[in-house]
C-alpha cells in the first residue's frame, strides 16, 4: 500500500549525491529546502483481488516530481531517477516537463507502478 519509494530512489548514488534527503511524501517538502529536490505522491493504488483468499499484493502507482534550478539539471536528475525505477523493476513513465510559472524551477513529473507483495 505504501511503496518503498524514498529507499529505491535513494538506492541510486546519483540522486542520493543530488538531493540528499530532500525527497518528499505527499507532494511537499519544506518550504525553505534548498533545490534541487523531489516530491512523491500516491495516485492509486489496487490490490490483486481473488475470490479464494485476501490480496497477496498491492499495484499502487505514484507520481514523483523532480525540480532544478537549471533544464540541464532537471534533465540529468529525471534521468537518474529513471535509472533508479529502472534497477528495482519498476515500471515508469514521463507525464510531465515544464517549468513552473511561480517557482520558476524546471519540472518533470513521473509516473512509476510499484508492485508490492503484502
Amino acid at each position: 500500500m505504501f511503496p518503498a519509494v524514498y529507499r529505491t530512489l535513494r538506492a541510486n548514488s546519483t540522486v542520493a549525491t543530488t538531493v540528499g534527503e530532500r525527497i518528499g511524501r505527499h507532494g511537499e517538502i519544506e518550504q525553505d529546502a534548498s533545490r534541487p529536490y523531489i516530491t512523491w505522491q500516491i495516485v492509486s493504488g489496487n490490490p490483486y483481488t481473488t475470490l479464494s483468499e485476501t490480496p497477496r499484493g498491492d499495484f499502487t502507482s505514484v507520481q514523483i516530481d523532480i525540480y532544478h534550478p537549471t533544464d540541464e539539471g532537471v534533465a540529468a536528475l529525471a534521468v537518474a531517477v529513471r535509472a533508479a525505477l529502472d534497477a528495482a523493476g519498476v515500471v515508469n513513465r514521463v507525464v510531465l516537463n515544464l517549468r513552473e510559472r511561480d517557482t520558476r524551477l524546471y519540472r518533470v513529473g513521473m509516473e512509476a507502478d510499484f508492485i508490492n507483495q503484502r
